[in-house]
């Protein structure tokens, strides 16, 4: 059985969170997709399920994040030029 990456996908939505960075976002992300699906076939230790659940949302959270800011900067970037 392999173990939980919990903490290391917790750790990359925190970051994504609070810094914004879609480089964190998008590999906690998918990460926790890959491990939730491995912990429901008993392939994964379980035990870090909550982290992993938890990393998974924030990883979604700082992705949207970096999104609504990306979008933002291009507006403002392109009200300024008219």
């Amino acid at each position: 059985m392999q173990p939980h990456r919990g903490t290391t996908i917790l750790l990359l939505g925190i970051i994504a969170c609070c810094g914004g960075c879609i480089l964190a976002g998008l590999p906690a992300w998918v990460m926790a997709n890959n491990d939730l699906t491995l912990m429901e076939a008993g392939r994964m230790d379980a035990e870090g399920r909550g982290l992993t659940q938890a990393g998974k949302v924030c990883g979604i959270i700082g992705t949207g994040l970096t999104g609504v800011a990306l979008l933002a900067s291009v507006l403002i970037a392109s009200s300024q030029g008219s």
